[in-house]
């Protein structure tokens, strides 16, 4: 049964709905979203400035980018206080400071290993490779390895040493033990072992560091995102069935669920989900989640990508929030 001491609520008063952003700033869609160590929030973005960065209460403290980016994907703020930025398009991942300097390029930019992808359409891969093919998010565990998932033109993690050497690569396309349909999200525990969000295939499949299987947990709708908070909960970002859908596929059933955020505990048991989409633009209900992050506080954050999932379709009114943020008062 749901646990009703992890309920969370919207605070739709955080950066105004509809969105109010000061004069000259826009955003098309939030694609991710991370928090530094006191608690300021990092909007990555498909906007003129990618990165949008406000104090917690909402208010716009400076922003870069601008020409920086083919496509925004993922973004994770390191306990080094830098950014790794997931540039999709641009089949890399790049560290930079708070304030936007570059310090690290992995993958070779603007060029994508060779899976046979002719797109960002999973059904296209002919065969797994190395980074990258549009990659999609990145995570770290304790030990500052970093994990990366190579996942709309590719079928692979790949593990990279702190300083930027791969390691390691794991994954083949399909829906096996260890395969992948669009390895979307990542995060790892604080035990060490590595949730990747297998989209397409509608799992969680976990991994030693190694990239040996240990186990999947499904009853998920098309998981984007996935992240662990403190006490070892896991909150999962699901699509669901109502956007984002490639041409061809359909959802399981047809009353199958919309937009949704579920939260799980470390051994895969429900314990709290919210959204459905059948009022997507209702302030605590979703359309497209697509990204999520925490802050110290506990405060939860869902970025949502409107447009690129179908607001540019007419699926969606094209004002629909693209990001939220949630509170537990427990």
């Amino acid at each position: 049964m749901p646990d009703i001491r992890v309920a969370y609520r919207p605070l739709p008063e955080w950066l105004g709905l509809p969105l109010r952003l000061p004069e000259g700033h826009r955003w098309d869609e939030v694609t991710a979203v991370t928090c530094d160590a006191e608690d300021r929030v990092y909007v990555f973005n498909r906007g003129p400035r990618p990165v949008l960065v406000f104090d917690r209460d909402g208010e716009l403290r400076s922003a870069w980018g601008a020409g920086v980016f083919h496509r925004p994907h993922g973004i994770c703020c390191t306990p080094e206080g830098t950014l790794l930025c997931t540039d999709d398009s641009g089949h890399s991942v790049r560290e930079f400071t708070l304030d936007g300097r570059l310090l690290m390029t992995l993958g070779t930019p603007g060029t994508p290993s060779d899976t046979g992808a002719t797109s960002v359409d999973f059904r296209t891969i002919r065969r797994s490779a190395g980074p990258f093919h549009y990659p999609t998010n990145v995570a770290l565990n304790d030990q500052g390895l970093i994990f990366v998932a190579d996942g709309y033109g590719n079928a692979r993690i790949h593990r990279f040493s702190r300083n930027g050497q791969l390691q390691r690569s794991w994954g083949e396309p399909g829906s096996g033990p260890g395969e992948f349909r669009v390895p979307h999200g990542i995060a790892v525990d604080r035990s060490g072992i590595v949730l990747v969000a297998d989209r397409e295939n509608s799992r969680i499949q976990r991994f030693t560091a190694d990239g040996e299987y240990i186990d999947e947990w499904t009853g998920i709708a098309r998981p984007c995102q996935v992240v662990v908070d403190r006490q070892g909960r896991v909150f999962v970002a699901e699509l669901g069935y109502r956007a984002g859908m490639w041409p061809g596929t359909t959802a399981p059933s047809p009353d199958a669920t919309g937009g949704r955020v579920s939260i799980f505990s470390s051994d895969g048991q429900l314990l709290h989900r919210w959204g459905g989409g059948l009022q997507p633009t209702a302030p605590g209900d979703f359309f497209a989640p697509h990204d999520l992050c925490l802050d110290g506080r506990g405060d939860l954050y869902v970025a949502e990508v409107v447009m690129s999932a179908g607001g540019n379709r007419g699926l969606v009114d094209p004002t629909c929030h693209s990001l939220q943020k949630f509170t537990c008062d427990a």
